[in-house]
């Protein structure tokens, strides 16, 4: 062999080892996606620290268990390293948008606006990024102008939807009507989502909530039924059915069983957490 082609497999051999990921991450990525998250906080303590994905893993641990301070720590440093990631900033918005609806009045701003810089970053950097995309829209609708926030800016950002993600586009409609307290337009708009995504559990599911909120608890049943049809062990079924039921103070012997189902459930860090099941179930023990 040349050695010019001697120098080339050296070099991608070099690239692959530079490249190759620490055993001690996948380890933990795999635990993370089981939602042992204490496990892999404990295993991240022997991977090489100057790392943007190990910070950034350990700052959604630290989130998935409720210390958004850690959280945003953590996260602060992988987007440091790292500050081209629409992911990390999604994720440090995330932690600042918690630690502002948790802190005192004097510091929430100042947190609040942290969260929309850092979910206009993520957005920014990829616009494909839809998670990015749905956690600035909650923003511009849930947050007053003062701090960024607004109608105006929800709706522009709906419409960027409209061609993207039809059914998409037709829930935050639904949202903005109900932010705006025009209930018929808002329930409209939930089915119409459902209509274009009648696969999508999530999308039943927002119009059962919504129906409950209503009061319209034989719609709702309904809608529960349809997701129920399309996955009836989705974890977030099970969830959601029984925090309807229990904000509805209705059905609380249901709202238990369906929660036990739940907290013996297979669940990943996308269903809602074991601990927001435990403190709803207490909930419905007290009635």
């Amino acid at each position: 062999m040349s050695l010019l082609g001697n120098i080339l497999i050296s070099t991608v051999l070099l690239s692959s080892v530079a490249f190759a990921e620490d055993p001690g991450l996948t380890r933990a990525r795999q635990l993370y996606e089981k939602t042992k998250y204490e496990e892999v906080l404990a295993l991240l303590a022997g991977v090489p620290a100057e790392n943007g994905a190990v910070y950034a893993l350990m700052g959604k641990c630290y989130y998935r268990l409720g210390d958004f301070k850690k959280a945003s720590a953590s996260l602060e440093r992988a987007v440091r390293l790292e500050p081209n990631s629409s992911d990390y900033h999604l994720w440090l918005g995330r932690a600042y948008g918690r630690r502002a609806e948790t802190s005192l009045f004097v510091t929430a701003p100042g947190l609040a606006s942290k969260a929309r810089d850092h979910f206009e970053k993520a957005y920014e950097l990829n616009r494909a990024n839809s998670e990015a995309a749905g956690d600035l829209f909650e923003y511009y609708l849930e947050a007053p102008s003062i701090l960024g926030g607004g109608m105006p800016k929800a709706i522009a950002l709906a419409e960027r939807t409209k061609d993207l993600d039809p059914a998409e586009y037709h829930y935050r409609l639904a949202r903005i009507a109900a932010n705006k307290k025009e209930y018929r337009d808002a329930e409209e708009q939930f089915r119409r989502a459902v209509d274009l995504a009648p696969r999508q559990v999530g999308r039943v599911l927002d119009l059962a909530n919504y129906l409950s909120q209503l009061g319209k608890y034989q719609e709702s049943e309904a809608a529960f039924k349809q997701a129920e049809a399309i996955d009836p062990d989705n974890p977030k079924l099970l969830f959601e059915q029984a925090k309807a039921y229990i904000q509805s103070k209705r059905n609380l012997d249901r709202a238990r069983e369906l929660l036990v189902r739940f907290l013996n459930s297979s669940l990943s860090p996308d269903d809602p957490s074991r601990g927001e099941a435990e403190q709803l179930l207490r909930q419905a023990r007290t009635g």
